[in-house]
C-alpha cells in the first residue's frame, strides 16, 4: 500500500514550510529514516525522513515551493515490490483546471495575483532542453510562469530543474541572471506615486518564509507592544582584563575556551534576571506569567535574518560553558541547522551590535517576551575618575521593554543591577 508523505509539523505553532528540494528522485530506493527532502520553516533548514523503506513513487510537490501548508501530501512512498497501480490515486497528469493560463494566472483573476508553485505539482514528461507537452507546451509552475512575464523572459528555452524537467521559480531567476543587462522590465518600473530616477535599477529577491516571519512578527511587536527604552553606560576596564587573564588560561585548558565581551554579558544577564524577575516575564490578557527559568536568547545573523536560539538555565551555567554553548548555538544558527527546540521559548533576548562599531541601538521586543538588550561596542571614551578626567573602555545598554509588564523603575533597577556586575567582576562570583 503507497505511503502518503506529509509536509510535517516540526515546531509549535507552525503552518506552512518551504520545500526546498527533494533528496530523493522518483524510482530510487529509500531506506527507513533516510532524508527525503529539506524543508524551510522560518528558522531554519529542516530535513523530512522516510518513515519506512520503499521507493519514492512520485513527487506531488516539486523542490524551491514556497508556502506549503502543514500536512500536505508532497509525495507517495511505494513499499519494497509495489506495483506501480498503487500509484493511481496520485495521477501522473494534473487536472486540466489547475494548468495555469498563458499570462500565469487563473481565468478572470489578475495576471499579477500572487501564486505558489505547489498548484502545479505533478510530474510530466522532459524533453533534452525543455519540459514539453505533446503541443509543444511548456511546462512551469504558475509562480515561475507569473515571475517570467514580469520581467520578460522567454520560458523556451529554459531547461527546468523541478521534478521531470518542470520550470520553477529558480530557474526564471537564473535566466534573469544571465539575460543581458540592457532591456528594462516591470519590476525596473518605479513604484506608483514614487519619483525614481529613470537611471534607476532594482531587482526583486523573493521573501524566504524567515523573512515573511520576521517581517511579520516585528510588525506586530512594533504596533501592539507598548515599547519604553532605557539606556545605561558601563565601564568595563576591570571585565576586560578579567577576560585577558582568562583567555590566557583557557589557551592551556582542555577543552580549550575563548571568551567574548557578549559571553559576559550573557552571564551578568542571567544573574541579574535572578536579581530582577520581574523583567524576565510575558503579558497575557489574565495575567503576567513570570518564567521561572532564566532561558535566554541571543540573536544571531544568518544569510537569512535574524535568529534567537535559547540557552537554557543560563543561571545554571559557568562562564566558559556558557561560552561554548552560545559559540555552538550560532554556528548551528548560521548553517541552518537548528532543532526546533534549540529556539523556541526564552524569556529575554540580546542583541549585540558592537562588533560592527555600533555604539547604541533600541531593538525591538521579541514577543511574547517583555525585554531585549541592545548591546553597544566596547569604546574609549573619556571619565571622570575620583574628580579627574581619564579614559576609560565604555560600553552602552538599552533596554527595550514591553510597558504592559515592565514598569520603569523595575527597568531601571534590572540595569542598575547588570552594571553593577559588569563594573565589578567579583560580583559575578556571588
Amino acid at each position: 500500500m503507497a505511503i502518503e508523505i506529509k509536509l510535517p509539523s516540526v515546531a509549535a505553532g507552525m503552518e506552512e514550510a518551504t520545500l526546498v528540494r527533494w533528496v530523493k528522485s522518483e524510482g530510487e530506493s529509500v531506506a527507513k529514516g533516510e532524508t527525503l527532502a529539506e524543508l524551510e520553516t522560518d528558522k531554519a533548514v529542516m530535513e523530512v525522513e522516510a518513515e519506512a523503506s520503499g521507493v519514492l513513487g512520485r513527487v506531488l510537490v516539486p523542490g524551491n515551493t514556497d508556502g506549503v501548508p502543514v500536512g500536505t501530501v508532497i509525495g507517495v512512498l511505494m513499499e519494497p515490490g509495489e506495483e506501480a497501480s498503487a500509484l493511481a490515486d496520485y495521477p501522473a497528469e494534473p487536472p486540466a483546471a489547475a494548468e495555469p493560463s498563458p499570462a500565469g494566472a487563473p481565468d478572470g483573476a489578475p495576471a499579477d495575483t500572487p501564486r505558489s508553485d505547489r498548484a502545479d505539482t505533478a510530474p510530466v514528461p522532459r524533453s533534452p532542453r525543455v519540459a514539453e507537452g505533446a503541443e509543444g507546451r511548456v511546462f512551469a509552475s504558475p509562480l515561475a510562469r507569473r515571475l517570467a512575464a514580469e520581467r520578460g523572459i522567454a520560458l523556451e528555452g529554459i531547461e527546468g530543474s523541478g521534478p521531470h524537467g518542470r520550470i520553477v521559480r529558480l530557474d526564471v531567476e537564473r535566466a534573469r541572471e544571465g539575460a543581458a543587462a540592457t532591456t528594462p522590465t516591470a519590476e525596473d518600473a518605479p513604484l506608483e506615486g514614487a519619483e525614481t530616477p529613470t537611471h534607476e535599477r532594482v531587482e526583486a529577491i523573493p521573501h524566504s518564509g524567515m523573512r515573511k516571519t520576521i517581517a511579520r512578527r516585528l510588525s506586530e511587536s512594533k504596533q501592539q507592544v507598548p515599547h519604553f527604552y532605557l539606556t545605561i553606560d558601563c565601564l568595563l576596564d576591570d571585565i576586560l582584563d578579567l577576560r585577558e587573564r582568562l583567555n590566557a588560561k583557557g589557551e592551556r585548558a582542555e577543552p580549550r575556551y575563548r571568551l567574548s565581551v557578549n559571553d559576559f554579558v550573557a552571564f551578568a544577564v542571567a544573574k541579574a534576571l535572578r536579581r530582577v524577575p520581574e523583567v524576565n516575564a510575558r503579558w497575557s490578557d489574565e495575567a503576567i506569567l513570570q518564567y521561572r527559568d532564566i532561558d535566554i536568547c541571543v540573536a544571531v545573523a544568518t544569510s537569512g535574518g535574524l535568529v534567537t536560539p535559547v540557552v537554557r538555565e543560563a543561571d545554571r551555567k559557568g562562564l566558559a560553558a556558557l561560552s561554548g554553548e552560545i559559540r555552538e548555538l550560532a554556528h548551528r544558527a548560521r548553517d541552518g541547522k537548528l532543532a526546533p527546540a534549540d529556539y523556541q521559548g526564552g524569556g529575554f533576548t540580546i542583541s549585540n551590535l558592537g562588533m560592527y562599531g555600533v555604539r547604541e541601538f533600541a531593538a525591538i521586543v521579541n514577543p511574547p517576551q517583555a525585554a531585549i538588550l541592545a548591546v553597544g561596542a566596547v569604546e574609549k571614551r573619556p571619565v571622570v575618575r575620583n574628580d579627574q578626567l581619564a579614559v576609560g573602555s565604555l560600553m552602552t545598554l538599552t533596554l527595550s521593554a514591553d510597558h504592559r509588564v515592565v514598569d520603569g523603575a523595575v527597568g531601571a533597577r534590572f540595569l542598575a543591577e547588570l552594571k553593577a556586575l559588569l563594573e565589578d567582576p567579583l560580583e559575578l562570583l556571588v
